[in-house]
């Protein structure tokens, strides 16, 4: 209610990329002082058992985490992870850095309580990020890499490896990104003839760079744990069905370890906000409640196509613990939200979480991870 009535308004007073900053530095501002974080995560983080999340080689105190996007240089993960949230995921993090597309480039839809966003892949290169990646820490962190807009398709392979050998060996598990809208041609990656080479070249990286994995303890500690880091590629909703079927039997084939379903969609049908509006606005990703539908669909095809031998991560319009056990019992095991974190304000993840619990008690299951899948 506070973050609704009082802050909201007041963030909202400044464009959205602009206020994104303003939270986002008051939020690692604060954590940073002494006791702040320990308070936070005292506070919020999930402990419920019935949250926990083995999946992946991890354990994860929850299944919620934040998608990639909202913290792109590795900042502030364990800020976020302190608001409660199960894992965060870093990036776009590309081979070299880049300022993204002009601003503004980040737009609200109100009426929607969706975003717009054409950023980019703005970020300070993967290799900037090493180092605060290699940090000790509490949050599990997913990493997220995407292709340089300034390399051609060609060199496409090289600039993903570049960033795998920087980075694989701080991952708690790896994301290939080929869905963005944003980055010219990036899409046309996600052709299986495309897509084969990449993965395979990212994996044999992974496996070359041999790094530990992380988890945490049952006091909530990082610890080490040997074996690969998880790969995992993000599609986009946009994929005709029979492309989904395609990604999906690539993954199988070449043993990859989940999908995260879905990216950013460029679709504008059935919208409140005035055609008029939207079309200003120019091009870009919509992300939000709009893309609920969509994603849903996409996580059952999947779900049906690859059973319980893929992890799939769902992302996508998800706003409440309702959306969240939706998704789950259709068969994600990790759900991410984005959007709604800017409409419903910091502590979404913790609410979000206690939502969880409870409606895993009201099914019957003892934990949130056995309805995975149930409602298929």
């Amino acid at each position: 209610m506070l973050y609704r009535h009082l802050l909201r308004p007041l963030l909202w007073r400044f464009d959205a990329e602009t206020a994104h900053h303003l939270a986002f530095g008051a939020l690692r501002t604060g954590a940073a002082l002494p006791g702040v974080e320990t308070l936070l995560r005292a506070t919020n983080a999930p402990t419920d058992p019935a949250l926990m999340v083995e999946t992946l080689g991890l354990r994860f105190p929850g299944p919620l985490g934040l998608a990639a996007g909202f913290d792109k240089d590795a900042v502030g993960f364990e800020a976020l992870g302190a608001l409660g949230f199960g894992f965060v995921e870093i990036g776009t993090l590309t081979g070299q850095p880049q300022l993204g597309n002009p601003r503004p480039r980040l737009f609200r839809l109100p009426d929607d309580e969706a975003l717009l966003n054409r950023m980019g892949f703005n970020n300070g290169g993967s290799e900037a990020a090493v180092a605060r990646l290699a940090a000790p820490r509490c949050t599990l962190v997913g990493v997220n890499v995407g292709k340089t807009k300034l390399v051609d398709e060609a060199h496409a392979i090289d600039d993903y490896v570049l960033s795998t050998r920087r980075l694989g060996p701080h991952a708690d598990y790896f994301v290939v990104n080929v869905s963005s809208p944003n980055t010219p041609g990036l899409r046309d990656l996600q052709a299986v003839e495309k897509l084969r080479p990449l993965l395979t070249a990212v994996r044999d990286t992974l496996d070359e760079v041999a790094p530990p994995r992380r988890g945490l303890d049952e006091r909530g500690r990082t610890v080490s744990a040997k074996g690969r880091v998880p790969l995992l590629v993000k599609i986009a909703p946009d994929l005709a069905d029979g492309d989904v079927d395609a990604c999906a039997d690539l993954a199988l084939e070449l043993g990859l370890d989940g999908i995260l379903a879905t990216n950013t969609t460029i679709r504008r049908d059935g919208l409140r906000t005035p055609a008029t509006t939207v079309e200003a606005l120019g091009a870009g990703g919509l992300s939000g409640a709009p893309l609920a539908a969509r994603s849903e669909v996409v996580l059952r095809r999947l779900r049906a196509r690859v059973g319980d031998r893929l992890v799939l991560v769902s992302i996508g319009g998800i706003a409440s613990a309702d959306d969240a056990w939706r998704r789950i019992t259709a068969g994600a095991t990790l759900v991410q939200l984005y959007s709604s974190f800017v409409y419903e304000g910091p502590t979404l993840p913790a609410r979000i979480h206690e939502g969880l619990a409870e409606h895993a008690r009201r099914a019957g299951f003892a934990r949130v991870q056995d309805a995975v899948g149930t409602d298929v």
